[in-house]
């Protein structure tokens, strides 16, 4: 059995075939991190109460007690003379590996600031002409006032059109009287 929970943390991720990148995006943790806690350089973590929680979250994610994982951190703290919350930690920058640069031009993000607006604004504009349009095809065309509507009901006209008064019900039935 390893000696210490670093150790024990790193031989179980293993045993599990669980790579460390794997446990770095699921828990949130810098690669950095969690190889400074498999190799007990706690000096390289943020200190305090984050060099605790990096710990649980490291145990929880392999499927290791994270009791456990928390007692062997403050019992090799202890060890070495240091309280688990108060280890003095040397300022540390993490660095992003990426492939791209880390800065960009101010020129380029002006441009696709301009761009991402221009679309937008394209995009506002198309969906108000698209609204309007709609809208347009749904107002009723203007009926004729109830009144000036000619009704016989004496002889019946084939030649003219049949006028539906629909909602005009009860002006409708005045006229006949």
């Amino acid at each position: 059995m390893a000696a210490t929970i670093g150790e024990q943390l790193r031989l179980a991720r293993e045993e599990r075939g669980i790579p460390l990148r794997e446990v770095s995006d699921e828990t949130r943790i810098s690669i950095h991190y969690l190889e400074a806690i498999e190799s007990n350089d706690y000096r390289r973590l943020p200190g305090g109460i984050f060099n605790r929680s990096f710990v649980r979250a490291y145990a929880r994610c392999i499927g290791y007690d994270e009791k456990d994982a928390v007692e062997g951190y403050s019992r090799y703290m202890r060890e070495k003379g240091e309280s688990g919350d108060d280890v003095a930690t040397t300022p540390h920058h993490s660095k992003v590996y990426t492939d791209a640069p880390a800065t960009r031009s101010p020129v380029l993000t002006v441009v696709l600031a301009i761009l991402i607006l221009g679309l937008l604004t394209l995009g506002a504009l198309a969906a108000l002409h698209w609204y309007q349009r709609r809208s347009a095809m749904l107002v009723p065309r203007e009926l004729p006032p109830a009144a000036a509507v000619s009704i016989r009901t004496d002889t019946w006209d084939a030649s003219r059109p049949v006028v539906d008064l629909g909602f005009w019900k009860a002006d409708y039935e005045t006229v006949l009287q």
